[in-house]
């Protein structure tokens, strides 16, 4: 497992994966992150320590990942990042949560004292699509609820149920109403092999190869592609 990577193109930072206690949620269908969840605190605090210590500041920015929310790291772990962050002089920080932990985002972005970014896995923005299909229960009403909480979302192409309309749809939405994307075609793994749709996938690399010179949007065309995983 690969935890420390340096991404050089688009946004530069450094980016480390974590291990982190069991996700609040922990039944998305395409999700094998979780496998990587832990309740031994020890063990999550020293890859946390190990990771971070490779962290130098050069870009300014951090992200911090894992195989949870932000919210399921331990407060030693988030002490920890705090401590890089003024030590190293990074002066923004990057984070991922669940929508279930929208109401603690004020006090993500207070405890690490420099603007936070805290991106939200939608995956979709069809209803029935994230819920039925993805199974990630996750319900809003509008685009503008998300919007009203985070500039920065994640999603999935490349899944069956979806079409080109419904994926065109979600990246006018992204670009509507958001800063940041990242958009992630569906890698197989043992849990999702049978939703992965590779028509959609090879549409996709065609029709928007151009969001390679995107400034804020990236694609991971391979899950790996952020050099963690």
């Amino acid at each position: 497992m690969q935890r420390y990577a340096r991404i050089t193109r688009k946004i530069p930072r450094e980016i480390v994966l974590l291990k982190a206690l069991p996700c609040a949620w922990g039944r998305c269908t395409f999700c094998d992150y979780i496998e990587d969840n832990t309740t031994d605190q020890a063990l999550i605090e020293r890859v946390a320590e190990r990771e971070l210590a490779k962290v130098t500041g050069e870009f300014g920015r951090l992200a911090v990942i894992d195989s949870a929310s932000i919210q399921e790291l331990p407060r030693t772990v988030w002490e920890m990042i705090r401590r890089k962050i003024v030590e190293t002089g990074i002066t923004e920080f990057i984070c991922e949560s669940y929508w279930e932990h929208r109401g603690r985002f004020a006090e993500v972005r207070e405890f690490f004292g420099v603007p936070t970014r805290i991106t939200i896995g939608v995956e979709t923005f069809d209803h029935d699509l994230r819920n039925r299909v993805l199974n990630k229960n996750m319900h809003f009403d509008s685009p503008r609820d998300v919007a009203a909480v985070t500039n920065s979302v994640c999603l999935i192409v490349g899944f069956k149920g979806q079409t080109h309309d419904s994926v065109r749809r979600d990246l006018d939405i992204l670009f509507e109403h958001f800063t940041y994307g990242c958009v992630n075609l569906l890698t197989p793994n043992v849990k999702n092999a049978a939703l992965v749709d590779d028509a959609i996938k090879d549409w996709f690399r065609r029709e928007y190869a151009w969001l390679n010179d995107h400034p804020t949007v990236e694609v991971l065309w391979r899950n790996t592609d952020f050099g963690v995983g």
